[in-house]
């Protein structure tokens, strides 16, 4: 349970409710309230009513989820944002030096390449970035990219 949680749940006076279990799940509240560090079974039930209902609104549920799950998902995510950041970092070097390359051979005045870049940011848009090369090469041979 949380901080806050614990915090409102001290200004309250409980209420007796009846409660109907199988005793199989009695046993289960049993072995388990230890485990959980729970005095009681209305601890215990407390804690689970919170912890179940905190999990099917689904406002923070990085708080009921088990540490290691949570460890788990940032671990994964950390090892993929690594990745793709060398990833770009990698194809950001071979397209900077694909550039100078082809600044050294053309001669393109401000308004051409102003002209350009507004027609590869279309481009890029219309195509969702699933350009190639094939069709560029297509489209400059059939004149269509004047």
């Amino acid at each position: 349970m949380s901080q806050n949680t614990n915090i409102a749940v001290e200004h309250e006076k409980k209420e007796r409710i009846p409660v109907w279990l199988y005793p199989s799940t009695l046993k289960a509240i049993d072995k388990a309230m230890y485990q959980a560090n729970c005095k009681s079974r209305s601890e215990f039930l407390e804690n689970a009513a919170q912890m179940y209902a905190g999990y099917i609104s689904a406002d923070s549920a990085v708080e009921y989820l088990p540490a290691a799950l949570v460890s788990a998902f940032r671990a994964t995510v950390q090892g993929s944002e690594t990745r793709i950041a060398r990833l770009l970092f990698k194809l950001t070097v071979e397209l900077s030096m694909m550039m100078h390359v082809l600044a050294a051979g053309l001669e393109i005045d401000d308004s051409q390449l102003d002209d350009l870049r507004w027609r590869c940011v279309q481009e890029v848009k219309k195509t969702n970035g699933g350009i190639k090369f094939k069709d560029v090469l297509r489209e400059h041979d059939n004149g269509d990219f004047e």
